[in-house]
């Protein structure tokens, strides 16, 4: 049984801050601003939504990104559900999840402060954050992801998500032609996504990153 939770500290703007990684959640500048640079149109969002469009990700944290996305699959109007599997060794306690989404008014957080994770299902959204160690769970994951949000922390402080081996996890549970997006340039992800079978190009990133890196199933 997989009981870890997450380890935080609230900084002076009330960002939570992982002490066991030593990184912030989300980008000290906007989050949700980055969120919708970075995946979503990193991901070709909202444009790409149908109906049972999947996304899955690495690192659910607060759950900002799975809420930006329903908000923008929402206000796309392509109707149906929107499907979304987060993968999350560490997740955070349902008050810490709320005071964290303070920081973010314009967003609805009623799928994830009324519900009780790991599932949360609504007339047009279907959540599952599978907790564990991706590498232990993604290999036995069922379903492949139109999308993928790669978002677990920095490279250099949490290597075990950006393994090359995960990387090719991450593409075997990819539908043809699905994408990926994430924050990070790392030369050995970008080569570990490309080996994986990505077609992987270097993005503008948000704020002060400089680059981003996105892709799509070759």
């Amino acid at each position: 049984m997989h009981d870890q939770q997450a380890e935080l500290a609230w900084n002076a703007a009330g960002t939570p801050v992982s002490t066991r990684f030593d990184d912030p959640y989300f980008s000290l500048e906007d989050g949700l601003a980055e969120t919708r640079h970075t995946f979503l149109a990193g991901n070709g969002l909202p444009e790409r939504f149908k109906p049972g469009f999947h996304v899955a990700e690495l690192g659910f944290g607060t759950g900002l990104n799975f809420l930006a996305t329903l908000d923008a699959f929402r206000a796309s109007g392509c109707g149906g559900v929107l499907h979304y599997t987060s993968f999350e060794a560490y997740p955070m306690r349902p008050p810490e999840i709320a005071r964290a989404l303070q920081a973010f008014p314009t967003l609805d957080p009623t799928p994830l402060t009324s519900a009780t994770l790991p599932l949360a299902e609504g007339a047009d959204y279907r959540l599952e954050v599978v907790v564990g160690d991706a590498r232990t769970t993604l290999p036995v994951w069922q379903h492949r992801a139109d999308a993928w949000f790669l978002d677990g922390f920095a490279p250099a402080k949490n290597p075990e998500l950006w393994e090359a081996s995960l990387m090719a996890e991450v593409a075997a549970h990819t539908a043809p032609r699905g994408t990926f997006a994430t924050y990070t340039a790392a030369g050995h992800v970008r080569r570990a996504l490309e080996a994986a079978g990505f077609a992987v190009e270097r993005a503008p990133g948000f704020g002060r990153k400089r680059h981003m890196s996105r892709g799509r199933l070759a």
